[in-house]
């Protein structure tokens, strides 16, 4: 009776075990690679799975979920030889588990670095300014040369993102004081072009002025010459007006020069009317 027992007993715990190693429950979100006597075997979907106890055995158990691998920071070299900073951040999801543990070593550092690679090689033919500003062509470069290379692993990259590129320390350096520079040399030119339009303003004025008091200097001097006309058209042959207006006019700069306080000789023509139609020209 004990060792029907006894035997009863081992045949129920070996079932157990059985059963036990038979039965896997996989969670939603995983896949299981099963290996059966050290060989590839199969791939257990989530869910309720049997497998063949004591032959086969779970290998690698891998999520499906999206996974994100931060891409360390690395110095790049651009076409001009200068220096930039650069990080990135990839979005992978394992669509053939069996390809990702038996395709390479380690799929999470074998995708970092190659996005390293790739980004370096990218950024490394353009110059600065354009690396600098065109984050969506090198992701869109990015993402176009890692996809077909992590497919062979069963690996789909659903995204890649540029972080950060920036220049180094030096550079930035660099790139201030160019700037610092080039905004001196706008402000001088700046400079040198308001005193050039003020010079020229100035100038203008001056040539404005002058053509002024020339075409004045001619205003005056028709008027004058119209002045005479018509007085000498109104004389005629009768000068003796003028002859009076003339010596009055005569006789009292006389006087306001022998008022003046120094002492003066003055000399009087004997003939004052005759003086005056000399400098008529009628004498």
């Amino acid at each position: 009776m004990d060792a029907g027992l006894s035997m009863a007993l081992a045949v129920l715990v070996l079932v157990i075990i059985t059963i036990a190693k038979g039965v896997r429950l996989v969670p939603q979100g995983d896949k299981w690679v099963v290996q059966r006597l050290g060989k590839y075997h199969s791939t257990l979907l989530p869910g309720l799975n049997i497998i063949m106890p004591f032959f086969d055995a779970v290998a690698y158990r891998v999520t499906t979920k999206d996974i994100v691998l931060d891409i360390p920071s690395q110095e790049v070299i651009t076409r001009d030889n200068a220096v930039i900073i650069a990080n990135a951040v990839a979005y992978i999801n394992i669509v053939s588990p069996e390809k990702a543990v038996y395709g390479v070593e380690n799929y999470i550092i074998a995708i970092q670095t190659l996005v390293q690679t790739t980004l370096r090689s990218i950024v490394g033919e353009m110059d600065l300014d354009d690396a600098l500003s065109s984050r969506d062509l090198i992701k869109t470069k990015l993402k176009s040369m890692i996809s077909d290379d992590i497919a062979d692993w069963g690996i789909t990259l659903k995204t890649v993102e540029i972080q950060d590129i920036n220049p180094s320390g030096t550079m930035q350096h660099a790139m201030e004081e160019q700037a610092a520079a080039e905004r001196a040399r706008r402000a001088t030119v700046t400079r040198a072009e308001g005193q050039k339009e003020a010079q020229i303003l100035e100038a203008e004025g001056r040539l404005e002025a002058s053509r002024r008091d020339a075409e004045a200097q001619v205003v005056l001097a028709e008027a004058s010459q119209t002045a005479i006309n018509k007085i000498t058209e109104a004389i005629g042959e009768n000068d003796m007006p003028v002859v009076y207006l003339l010596g009055e006019k005569y006789m009292t700069a006389l006087q306001d020069i022998a008022a003046s306080e120094n002492s003066k000789t003055l000399l009087m023509p004997a003939d004052l009317p005759l003086a005056i139609r000399g400098i008529l020209g009628k004498a």
